[in-house]
């Protein structure tokens, strides 16, 4: 029977060797990539909220509610 403190010894040792192998993102297109997904959600929340507002109105006119 293995120790299991030496079973996770050896997986975090594991975890470093790969997150060193890992390629990382320059500060650049973390930058980057930060602004396209904060844009792409403001648009993605500004048209969903068009929609909801939308029908809505169109409930509204469809049942007389006011």
């Amino acid at each position: 029977m293995t120790n299991p403190f030496t079973k996770i010894r050896d997986f975090l040792t594991e975890v470093v060797t790969e997150l060193k192998r890992s390629s990382w993102p320059t500060r650049k297109e973390l930058i980057d990539s930060t602004v396209i997904v904060l844009v792409t959600m403001l648009l993605f929340g500004i048209f969903v909220s068009s929609a909801d507002f939308l029908f809505v109105k169109i409930v509204e006119l469809l049942t007389g509610a006011s």
